[in-house]
């Protein structure tokens, strides 16, 4: 949804401002800030994601070539190069329309409207880092305490050495960028907007705040974090078989990116400590199977 601009005083124009200089010696009202992404803005984003998602999986099983199938009970992935393939395609595709179009909404840059600043994420990028794998070892220690099924839709992946590195590659570096962009970008901001729209006062000197200023309540973030934290751990549900420690350890991890993002004003931030969450995780694989060359060492 959209916000439309709310003047202070609802039955007169805005004011104008005196300049000299100028040529009838007024010049027009600054505009309104801009509340970007707001929930319109992330609506299309995934929608459109979601669109090319299902696409993709109604041809592949029109080709014959299904993208997953429910053996003894179990989620199997079939055909996992192909499935990487896919997804980084769709990742690709919809980051580079949105590249395009999202500009001319926002009347900015791309990344200047998601706040990206990558200078941000580089300055502390040692920090970052560290909290990322830091997140890595408390999430194994947590999981090497709970049960799971001998087999979970992402072991699919980890069958023979070339998709096993192909989704640690795709896992490191292309999903924590479209996830946090998604996440961090689009949907907290979009959903913390909604939030203040919503719990707005109808009087002028709040209508006055929200036309001078794109500063965000604490109670709006808190509620986008929390809303945006459930989202993000529903996402991988299906791929962790649904365990509740998984999820709840999913959920408290973005409630940290979340932080990250909001205490730095950086999704480049929290996509670093989110790829290095990640990076740690297929570390540890990766030295249990020794390169994956010895795949049957993988154990839960």
């Amino acid at each position: 949804m959209s916000f439309p601009p709310i003047n202070v005083h609802e039955s007169e124009n805005p004011p104008s401002f005196s300049n000299p200089d100028h040529p009838d010696g007024l010049v027009p009202p600054p505009p309104v800030p801009r509340r970007v992404p707001n929930f319109g803005h992330a609506a299309l984003f995934v929608s459109f994601a979601g669109f090319l998602l299902l696409a993709s999986e109604i041809i592949l099983a029109l080709a014959g070539k299904p993208p997953a199938s429910l053996r003894a009970g179990a989620i199997t992935v079939l055909h996992p190069i192909l499935q990487i393939a896919m997804m980084a395609a769709i990742y690709l595709f919809t980051l580079g329309v949105a590249w395009l179009i999202f500009p001319y909404f926002w009347r900015r840059p791309f990344l200047d409207g998601l706040q990206w600043h990558w200078s941000a994420a580089r300055s502390q990028a040692n920090r970052l880092i560290t909290l990322g794998f830091a997140l890595g070892v408390m999430m194994s220690i947590v999981t090497a305490f709970v049960s799971s099924p001998k087999n979970l839709p992402i072991d699919d992946f980890f069958l023979t050495p070339v998709t096993a590195w192909l989704i640690t590659l795709f896992g490191t570096f292309a999903a924590p960028v479209f996830e946090e962009i998604c996440f961090r970008g689009f949907l907290l901001p979009a959903f913390a907007i909604a939030y203040d729209w919503i719990a707005l006062p109808r009087t002028p000197e709040a209508r006055s705040r929200w036309q001078t200023t794109t500063k965000l309540t604490p109670a709006s973030l808190i509620f986008s974090a929390v809303l945006t934290s459930f989202l993000f751990a529903m996402l991988h549900a299906q791929q962790d078989a649904h365990i509740w420690a998984a999820l709840v350890g999913l959920f408290c991890i973005s409630l940290v990116l979340t932080f990250v993002r909001v205490k730095t004003q950086s999704v480049a931030a929290s996509t670093l400590v989110h790829a290095s969450y990640n990076g740690f995780i297929f570390l540890m694989t990766i030295i249990a199977t020794g390169g994956y060359r010895h795949l049957d060492r993988m154990t839960h």
